[in-house]
């Protein structure tokens, strides 16, 4: 028997520590390397005997459409970026042991994008279409035990549009091997719940369901052993015996109470864990470990959220599955450069739109202190492309979230289900009102423990408030139009409410601001992402508080001023306000968060135009193209009390912060040089800005993190990161073009070429620019705004890699990372 242990992920997930609590008699090995791809059809390619030695060699997870090429032609569309979409065969022979031939062997699929067919040594397995959730296949019975045997996945999304964002392509997800008894815990089948929670003490209910797979009868019962932030044994406890049946399964429960919890929060994301053991006669048979959070919340209808006693406004971003040039398959150090961004900016909470996360995603959050709004689709039975969702619906619904919700109800950062995000059904209560009531009541049957919501899609013209729909919610979540669900509440003060999708705009932020009733928002955006991006050339969506290299545009302060304690991190930065031409689409960006352009298309929906969706109207440098004195309209965004603006020294006044949210503003006569914000509290400095003008290019620099390069307008040097030769570990590295003064220069003009040497692979490049139609997997890339990003991966456990960045006209740079000795671990996963 193997011996399993919780390792420390430091580098990830600082507070994921060592415990090691005895045999494991259940195996899990990752089945991620040495798979075989064709990106087309190929008859008989599930058979054991097909020859597939042509194919491509690959490591999952993988997304192929990432790859390109970008096309007008591609019929994915401005939806899907114009990224390609087709069959994808996917292969990987093996051998089991003979050892295991008495035990039971599953694959687990964190997700495939998207309907998927599994074949096992030419026997078909089954069928899933929707790309977003996990699932599992029994192999036991397919296996040639001692010998050889092929698994083969055939993805299948030629049929476009079928889907309203960039979704990828092929088995872009973990997948992993599980050995188990026959009589075992069921997938996804132990439930840890704390009815009872108080600084002084909580209740822990262990519920594990546990299934017969042999002939025989078993007499069962759990042991359990729970283990502290930290690793520290806390105590162990059991269940009652129970007699179970040959092909039967039946619910083992275990209960404790403990003093003095540890409690999970945004500000202290601790974990505990549980080793829960199922004894037949008392011997070990099969285990899981399963970590979770103690900590309770609620949404209160007068007051809004609280979690531990403690009220918290909800500052939550929306994200889509994909990371810019990763696609959809993206490393947690991908997800958690993007996660410390956000959480800079004030952001607490992520709504992961409009479908199921990768499990990792949950992990980090967990162990990051993000709260998290699940949520399940975007269509039910009315479509909103030919081919999405909805041809599956009635179904497949059910069973999806059924999955998705045992899957993830042990998170502690989830804190809401979301049925469905602007459903277009909503306008037929006959269809709307059972659909809702059937999933609301398997949201339930799954987890009892959590709200459910849904993203309400113009609910006063669909009469969701009258008609009884919206009150099948635990809390009502609507999108956008702010006064019509806080009017919803003053028709009835017992809802509790939220918004599930809402602008950057001020006036969304100040209504939920200025009522205690609302419980918070989700913004759409807060990182820009593929595909929606209207029409070509655009393959994006500009709607980030951040670009989808993680570095920030100019509204990210504006909502940094709004939702960061000044007592906490006070702050203070500059932007200039441009106007371009209508017919310029020179540089992806929305216009500004105050912008009437942002609802000029419909309310809460940004013009579908590129040539005036495309525009930065907020820029972050002092460098404009008319160096000549001319009026120049400067925002300052600060959560100081006041703020006193300089150019080249000389004052141009004080202001105090608006208590209506809006900027400070200043009409500067432009002069080259420098201008300088310093904000006050109580009139002592607390934190300042500036913007120089940069002069003609002079070098290139490197550099990692996100505090560096593109944060501020002078360059600052970094040290470099240790890599680890783990597919979750990769390291942003971020050229910046500078003047002979440090000053970043900021033109999207200039090509960069990157070069690796030693152990280490280019992932992807970067830039931000979703005009940019230059392949991801590359070695060169244009500067966005001065910047431009090399994503790295080390191939080998030691050593060092170079990364060098070479423009024409410039001097070479370099950066140096260090490979580690030990591969950094697997979040762990029983199953």
């Amino acid at each position: 028997m193997r011996r399993f242990a919780l390792f420390c992920f430091l580098s990830l997930a600082s507070h994921f520590c060592t415990i090691t609590a005895g045999a494991s008699t259940r195996q899990v090995e990752l089945f991620t390397s040495g798979w075989r791809f064709l990106q087309s059809d190929a008859l008989g390619a599930q058979e054991p005997s097909f020859d597939d030695s042509s194919w491509q060699v690959v490591t999952l997870p993988h997304d192929w459409a990432i790859a390109g090429p970008i096309s007008e032609k591609n019929p994915t569309g401005p939806a899907g970026g114009f990224f390609p979409a087709g069959i994808g065969w996917y292969r990987k022979t093996f051998v089991v042991p003979a050892s295991v031939a008495t035990r039971r062997t599953f694959i687990v699929f964190d997700g495939v994008m998207a309907n998927s067919d599994v074949w096992i040594n030419g026997e078909l397995l089954g069928h899933r279409p929707y790309g977003y959730v996990s699932f599992y296949y029994d192999l036991t019975n397919h296996l040639h035990y001692g010998g050889s045997n092929t698994i083969a996945v055939r993805v299948d999304d030629s049929r476009q549009p079928a889907s309203r964002w960039y979704a990828g392509a092929g088995i872009n997800r973990q997948v992993r091997l599980v050995t188990t008894s026959s009589t075992h815990i069921e997938p996804w089948g132990t439930f840890v719940t704390t009815p009872s929670v108080s600084a002084t003490s909580a209740s822990i209910h262990v519920i594990s369901t546990v299934t017969n797979q042999s002939t025989t009868p078993s007499t069962v019962r759990l042991r359990v052993t729970l283990y502290a932030p930290g690793g520290r044994l806390v105590k162990a406890f059991s269940s009652a015996p129970r007699t179970l049946a040959a092909r039967a399964h039946t619910d083992l429960q275990a209960v404790t109470t403990i003093a003095n919890p540890d409690r999970w929060d945004l500000d202290h994301p601790v974990l505990y864990t549980l080793h829960v053991v199922v004894l037949d006669h008392n011997q070990p048979i099969d285990d899981e470990v399963v970590p979770f959070g103690i900590r309770e919340f609620h949404f209160d209808p007068d007051k809004g959220f609280f979690l531990n006693g403690r009220h918290h406004k909800i500052y939550g971003v929306a994200l889509h599955a994909d990371a810019g040039a990763l696609g959809t398959a993206v490393p947690l150090a991908a997800w958690k450069r993007r996660l410390i961004a956000l959480r800079a900016l004030g952001v607490n909470a992520i709504r992961t739109a409009h479908n199921p996360p990768a499990p990792e995603f949950l992990d980090l959050a967990d162990r990051m202190g993000f709260l998290v709004m699940e949520e399940m689709f975007d269509c039910w039975t009315v479509g909103k492309n030919p081919y999405d969702y909805h041809l599956y619906f009635r179904e497949w619904a059910l069973r999806d979230t059924t999955d998705a919700v045992r899957r993830d109800r042990n998170h502690p950062s989830i804190i809401l289900w979301s049925a469905g995000n602007e459903i277009h059904d909503t306008p037929h209560p006959e269809i709307a009102i059972p659909i809702l009531k059937a999933l609301v009541a398997t949201f339930h049957q799954n987890d009892p423990t959590r709200p459910v919501t849904m993203a309400l899609f113009r609910p006063n013209a669909s009469h969701d408030y009258q008609d009884g729909l919206a009150d099948l919610l635990d809390v009502i979540g609507q999108n956008y139009r702010e006064q019509e669900i806080l009017a919803a509440h003053a028709q009835n003060p017992s809802r509790k409410i939220i918004g599930t999708e809402n602008t950057h705009d001020r006036n969304q932020w100040v209504a939920m601001r200025d009522h205690p009733e609302y419980s918070g928002q989700f913004l759409w955006t807060g990182i820009d992402y593929l595909g929606e991006g209207g029409h070509w050339p655009v393959i994006g969506s500009g709607s980030g508080l951040l670009l989808t290299t993680s570095l920030p545009r100019a509204r990210a302060f504006e909502r940094q001023s709004w939702w960061v304690d000044p007592t906490a991190a006070p702050m203070v930065r500059i932007a200039r306000r441009v106007e371009q031409a209508r017919n310029a689409p020179i540089d992806p960006g929305y216009a500004s968060p105050t912008s009437t352009t942002q609802t000029a298309a419909r309310p809460g929906k940004l013009p579908f135009d590129p040539t005036t969706r495309f525009r930065p109207a907020l820029l972050l440098d002092w460098t404009p193209k008319d160096l000549s004195p001319h009026p120049e309209n400067v925002e300052v965004y600060t959560n100081a009390d006041e703020v006193e603006l300089f150019l080249n020294g000389r004052s141009l006044g004080i202001q105090q912060r608006h208590a209506d949210a809006s900027p400070i503003t200043y009409q500067v006569t432009y002069q080259p040089g420098t201008l300088t914000a310093v904000a006050r509290i109580a009139g002592k400095q607390v934190a300042t800005d500036e913007l120089r003008t940069a002069g003609k290019p002079a070098r290139l620099v490197l550099s990692t993190g996100l505090n560096r390069a593109g944060l501020t307008n002078t360059w600052k040097p970094t040290s470099a990161p240790v890599l680890s030769p783990d597919w979750n570990d990769v390291a942003y590295i971020t050229a910046t073009l500078l003047d002979a003064n440090g000053v970043v220069v900021p033109e999207s003009a200039t090509m960069v070429h990157f070069n690796i040497t030693g152990p280490g692979e280019l992932v992807a490049v970067d830039n931000g620019n979703m005009l940019d139609h230059d392949p991801f997997h590359a070695s060169t890339r244009k500067l966005y705004l001065g910047n431009a990003v090399a994503i790295v991966r080390a191939t080998k456990a030691t050593g060092r890699i170079t990364v060098t960045a070479t423009s024409d006209g410039l001097p070479s740079a370099s950066l140096t990372l260090s490979a580690e000795t030990t591969p950094v671990p697997e979040f762990w996963r029983t199953f």
